[in-house]
Parts: C-alpha cells; sequence; structure tokens
C-alpha cells in the first residue's frame, strides 16, 4: 500500500531537530508532527478537508516549509509565488477553485483582496515571539459558517490518491497547465530522491530555494524530513549570506539550481574558513543544466561532489540523478534513472536503443496521472502509458542519460537545428565567460539565428567578435552566435531559472 504523508513524517525521532532558521529555536519532528495534526484539524474547522484546494502565499521561511507538509497532508495544498501581482492571483486563484488562501498575520499581499473579491476564505498564519522555527497557529480572518466544518477521515489526513499539491506549469508559451500531485507521488519522489542521496537522520540541509516551487518543496523539504534529517530555512537566496548561514547551520548539504551555484563559487574565494568549518557531504543541483565547467570549480572548491539531477513538475521533480561516490558521475549528463522509468522515444512513438537521440519519456509512481481538466494536453502529453516531457535526449550505453535541448528550444536556423545548450558549454569553455545563455531570435529569412547573453568574470574582457571566432572554431559555422549582448546578469525567472523562450522578446530582439 502506498505511504501517506502521516506514515512519511512519521520517521523521525520525536526529540530529533526537523526545522531550524537564522536565530530561533529548532522545532523538533515530534512537535512537527503535532503541529500538522493541529493544523488539519484547524483546517477541517475552517471547512477546507481532502482534494480542497488551499492556496498558500508565505515568504521562504520554516513556516512556508511547515504550513506546506501540514497542508499537504489533508488538503490539496496550492503554493503561490508571493511576489505575484494581483492579476496573476486572480489568474491562479480563479483557477485552482480555491477554498482557502494562507497568508502571513498582518499581510498586505495583493492576494488578500483578490481572496475577498473572490469570496475566498482567508487564514491568517500567526507566530507566536520566540517559537521554534516552523510553529504557527493558524486563525480565519472571519469566523467560518456555522456548518463549514468538514467531516474528518484518517485524522484529518489524506488517502494515497487524493490530491495533495497542485501547481501550475511555468506558462512560458502558453496558458499553464493545472498538475495536480498525489499523495502517492509526493511520498515516491521524496523517497526516490533521499535513495538518492542516502540522506540519514544526521544530515542537515541548507535550504535556499524558493518553496513555492517543486524543486525545493519535494528535493528541499520533504525528501530529508521523510528521512528523520533536518532543514535549516533561509529567507531565500542570497550569495552574501550563504556562507553565515553556513557557519550557523553547520550543513551536510544543499540543493540548487545553476544560477545559484555559480553565485556561491563567485563568493567562495573569500569564505575559504567559512567552506573549511562546514565540510559538505555534497551539492545537489537540478531544474536546468550545469554547465561542467561550474562542476568542476564548486567541486575543488568545496572538496565535496556535486550530483547533478533531472527533474520536472509533472514527475513531482525527480526523475534521473547522478549517483554519489563511489559511483561514477559523468558531469554534462542528468544520470541514471533515479525513481520512474526512462525512456527515448521516437518520431514515431517507438523507444529508441542507446546512443539514438528522440524525446525523454518516463513513468512511474511519481508521475502525475495527468492535467486537469485539459484533454488535449493529456492526448499531447500522454503516450502508450509513457509521459512524454517535451526534452530531446539521449542515454549512453551505460544508461547515463543525456538531454541535448528542450524541444520548443531548439533553434530553427532555416532548417538547421541548433542545440542552445551546445553552444552554451562551448562559449563557457572561454577563459572570460562567467556565465551565458543561448536561444533563438526570429530572422526575416531564415525563421531563427542564433543569439547569446554573456556575463564576463569580474576584471576580464571579450568582444562579441572574439566570442564568436572562439565558437567557430569549434562548431560549425550555423551554430555561430550572430548576435551577443554583453549583460551584467543573465535575466532569470522567479525561481531562478534561465528561460530560453521568450528571451528574445523580452530583450527587445523579436
Amino acid at each position: 500500500m502506498a505511504a501517506t504523508l502521516e506514515t512519511l513524517l512519521a520517521v523521525g525521532d520525536d526529540a530529533a531537530p526537523a526545522l531550524s532558521a537564522p536565530g530561533r529555536p529548532t522545532l523538533t519532528h515530534g512537535a512537527l508532527r503535532q503541529l500538522v495534526a493541529a493544523t488539519l484539524a484547524k483546517l477541517n474547522a475552517a471547512g477546507a478537508g481532502r482534494n480542497d484546494r488551499v492556496a498558500i502565499v508565505l515568504d521562504n521561511g520554516p513556516e512556508m516549509a511547515a504550513c506546506f507538509i501540514a497542508c499537504a497532508a489533508g488538503t490539496a495544498s496550492a503554493p503561490l509565488n508571493p511576489a505575484y501581482r494581483a492579476d496573476k492571483f486572480e489568474f491562479y486563484l480563479s483557477d485552482l477553485n480555491a477554498k482557502l488562501l494562507i497568508v502571513a498575520a498582518g499581510s498586505t499581499s495583493p492576494a488578500v483582496a483578490v481572496a475577498q473579491k473572490l469570496g475566498v476564505g482567508i487564514v491568517d498564519l500567526v507566530v507566536a515571539e520566540g517559537a521554534p522555527a516552523g510553529s504557527f497557529t493558524l486563525a480565519p480572518r472571519t469566523a467560518p459558517a456555522a456548518d463549514a466544518a468538514v467531516p474528518s477521515a484518517h485524522d484529518g489526513y489524506s488517502a494515497p490518491t487524493d490530491t495533495a499539491m497542485v501547481l501550475h506549469t511555468s506558462g512560458t508559451t502558453s496558458r499553464p497547465k493545472i498538475v495536480p500531485l498525489s499523495v502517492a507521488n509526493l511520498c515516491a519522489s521524496a523517497a526516490n530522491i533521499r535513495t538518492t542521496l542516502g540522506l540519514q537522520p544526521g544530515d542537515r540541509g541548507l535550504n535556499i530555494m524558493p518553496l513555492f516551487h517543486i524543486h525545493g518543496l519535494i528535493a528541499g523539504v520533504l525528501a530529508p524530513l521523510s528521512a528523520g534529517s533536518s532543514l535549516y530555512c533561509t529567507p531565500g537566496f542570497n550569495a552574501l549570506r550563504f556562507f553565515g548561514w553556513m557557519d550557523e547551520a553547520e550543513p551536510t548539504w544543499y540543493t540548487a539550481v545553476p544560477t545559484m551555484h555559480q553565485a556561491i563559487v563567485g563568493r567562495a574565494k573569500g569564505n575559504a574558513e567559512a567552506i573549511r568549518n562546514n565540510p559538505l557531504r555534497f551539492m545537489r543541483s537540478s531544474s536546468s543544466s550545469m554547465p561542467p565547467q561550474v562542476i568542476k570549480e564548486l567541486e575543488a572548491t568545496f572538496g565535496a561532489p556535486l550530483i547533478e539531477a533531472y527533474g520536472m513538475t509533472e514527475a513531482t521533480h525527480q526523475m534521473s540523478s547522478n549517483p554519489l561516490p563511489p559511483r561514477v558521475r559523468k558531469p554534462g549528463t542528468v544520470g541514471l534513472p533515479a525513481g520512474p522509468e526512462v525512456a527515448i522515444m521516437g518520431e514515431s512513438g517507438e523507444l529508441l536503443g542507446a546512443g539514438e537521440t528522440g524525446e525523454i519519456v518516463i513513468r512511474g509512481a511519481n508521475v502525475t496521472a495527468g492535467y486537469e481538466n485539459n484533454p488535449k494536453a493529456n492526448a499531447e502529453g500522454f503516450q502508450d502509458g509513457w509521459f512524454r516531457t517535451g526534452d530531446q535526449g539521449m542515454k549512453d550505453a551505460e544508461g547515463y542519460l543525456s538531454i541535448t535541448g528542450r524541444l520548443k528550444e531548439i533553434i530553427n536556423r532555416g532548417g538547421e537545428k541548433v542545440s542552445p545548450r551546445e553552444v552554451d558549454e562551448i562559449l563557457m569553455d572561454h577563459p572570460a565567460v562567467a556565465q551565458v545563455v543561448t536561444f533563438g531570435m526570429p530572422h526575416a529569412k531564415l525563421g531563427e539565428e542564433v543569439a547569446a547573453v554573456v556575463v564576463l568574470k569580474p576584471g576580464s574582457a571579450a568582444s562579441d567578435r572574439e566570442l564568436q571566432a572562439f565558437v567557430g572554431e569549434r562548431a560549425a559555422e550555423y551554430k555561430v552566435p550572430k548576435k551577443i549582448l554583453f549583460m551584467a546578469e543573465i535575466p532569470k525567472g522567479a525561481t531562478g531559472k534561465l528561460q530560453r523562450i521568450g528571451l528574445a522578446q523580452k530583450l527587445g530582439l523579436g
């Protein structure tokens, strides 16, 4: 029988640390379980139970982590980016058909006015002075109707087939799709990540990921807690504060997206003591590709392996991962299947062999059963029981998976196909280049032309012609970026990911 979040959270020793945060007392696993039970009772009394949508708009930190866990355990949690404007909140709260909205006490978020307009119940999250990290109580802003309470089953906990979390796809090219993830999906993914990373009760994760994002919620929060270990919740990523947090948290690992890793390694030279005093067991990277050059620099800086993983919302995050030593890590790949089955599918739906390039497809206990109210997307997204990721890739003879690009991101230059990641990796080899993102820009005759944004290393210089010549020596002429923009930083999305699609338009090149 599939696990529930009740059984998943039962692993940690009652007195063992679960959640900590800068300058806060620690919350134990026993106290976390009591908090989840009390929160479920409050939610049930306010009219939200199994499969009901509860939107969460909270800043990063231990309360967000604990509130997500409690909501996912007995309702359908819907974490939203607190930086959204009113129009975005209106879209998401309406599209979700949210029953409740949880905000910090006294919050003036535009989500509050939108919830009032839509008739969504508003619940304040109240943190007592000096409370342990993550500890809170819920207080509805308006008293629930006398008949609002929902019957509690399993002490308020949801069953494995119930929806535990509802997220939207990023929607860069179309209307965002609703991805419902079941309790069983969350439990399977947490177990997959826990196993991949060999997480033990003595581990402590330093969470710098945003907690409205699947990477932070599952790899940063749920996986370590399911191992009986602990996590240190920061207010959000800040490269200037990272090493101070290391000294306070004494972590054994952290997970991040590549742009965060690059910012960290850029500040590492002046923080050698913090690195030496807090030896990491490993570092983890996911959500977009990590340049092999940065992997090498990080591993040399921290004296620990960088484990690159491959994840997406529809898979409740992790699909594949490079293994921990002594097993082989292959920089430039996203490792071996790490939970679901992973295959490569040809254009006619046939499964391809080692060394053949096609679409990456997956199936397994962590994969969503389908998009909500979207028959067209389900017909396109699923084939013969496999979920089609939209990523192009190949597996080598040992089963290691390489992603050659997002199918939608492949640049079609007059019929010549260019993988932006290939151009990224060439440019990253130039000694003056710190970061790069290659993308397609519109071209009147060819349809698309290759362009790139480059961030140079401090004190380094390079011209666009120099970089074009550098690529031209290593790749066919049609792959050389015809336009190179130099910027102080790479334009990124809310979760820190590079977004190639729409970048030309954003930069005025479209």
